[in-house]
């Protein structure tokens, strides 16, 4: 790992709860986690409010969508959501295996450490249908939203793919593999990028289709990451399974060399379960892979979104249990 000096930071949360959770938004169900916030272009019709804020359920069959004007709220749920699990190219039933292959992916799996201590069976792991982890951005240049996501391709394999919609609503998913889970993507030096889980790197000419894998960083066990761009520095905003109480860190990495020779720097921890509403008054236990059941001592699913000159931390609190926001405060 490198290291290069991290900048200061201070975090303000922006409200005294989330802005969405099971209790104040019934209809965005149980499990509620993964954000991703963007502001509505000005080229969308009728939108249905200032900004859309993507979202999850870890094993859900839609991407889901709350839209407010104002980020601290009132957010709404848009019921119908946005892509569906039947318009994803991803199935939408369980696939097909046998014995020889459960205990070939069993066996493939168990050497995963995170794969050790799960909330619910292997089989469960392998089989259960799903699209879940958008990473949405506004195209201003072809006037589109492009999102990123990831979801069960195969027997034991997870996958992303990328999906473009005019309106922000009704997406068309590309049939393209792209990479592994959890793919969060930037631009740099003509090329999209983006860091998938755990921390493999991919670029792309288009940032629609030939993603080429590059190197490998952080650990094993990183879980999901967001990324701010400043200069030729990425600050890697991400958490750790097993962590307890798993917590938001930040690494940053050097752009200007070669991105084969990416590295990333030791990493400095920059949020963790404070208030009662994020998990903190719950048992301090090491977090598990996959979903979690119920509320924990963890937050998850670091989201960066950037407003004039702001900058804005999304997260998941007590485990998967609703979305906050923060302000972030960045010197040096």
């Amino acid at each position: 790992m490198g290291d290069a000096k991290l900048p200061a930071i201070r975090v303000e949360r922006l409200s005294d709860g989330p802005i969405i959770c099971p209790e104040t938004h019934p209809i965005a169900g149980r499990n509620i986690q993964g954000p991703s916030l963007i502001r509505v272009p000005d080229w969308v019709e009728q939108p249905l409010g200032r900004y859309y804020l993507y979202f999850a359920d870890h094993k859900g069959s839609h991407i889901r969508l709350a839209h407010a004007d104002d980020l601290l709220g009132p957010w709404r749920i848009h019921s119908p959501g946005s892509l569906r699990i039947e318009h994803s190219h991803f199935p939408s039933d369980p696939p097909e295996f046998d014995e020889r292959m459960l205990n070939r992916a069993v066996k493939r799996h168990r050497q995963n450490p995170r794969y050790n201590r799960l909330p619910h069976s292997l089989l469960a792991e392998f089989t259960t249908p799903h699209i879940a982890s958008p990473d949405a951005h506004a195209d201003e240049q072809n006037q589109r939203i492009v999102m990123y996501f990831h979801g069960l391709e195969d027997f034991g394999v997870q996958r992303s793919r990328v999906a473009v919609s005019r309106d922000g609503i009704n997406f068309q998913a590309r049939p393209e593999i792209l990479g592994r889970t959890y793919l969060r993507a930037f631009k740099h030096d003509g090329f999209t990028f983006g860091i998938a889980m755990p921390g493999h790197v991919y670029r792309s000419t288009d940032g629609l289709s030939g993603f080429e894998k590059g190197p490998t960083l952080f650990n094993p066990d990183m879980r999901h990451c967001a990324v701010l761009k400043r200069g030729e520095r990425l600050h890697v905003f991400w958490t750790q399974v097993g962590h307890a109480p798993e917590r938001i860190l930040l690494s940053t990495i050097d752009l200007s060399a070669p991105w084969t020779q990416w590295k990333e720097t030791k990493a400095v921890e920059v949020l963790r379960p404070e208030r009662s509403w994020e998990g903190a008054e719950l048992p301090l236990e090491p977090s598990m892979g996959s979903v979690a059941y119920g509320r924990v001592n963890q937050l998850r699913d670091p989201a960066i979104f950037e407003e004039a000159g702001r900058v804005y931390l999304l997260y998941a609190i007590a485990g998967e249990a609703g979305i906050a926001i923060a302000e972030l405060h960045l010197t040096n």
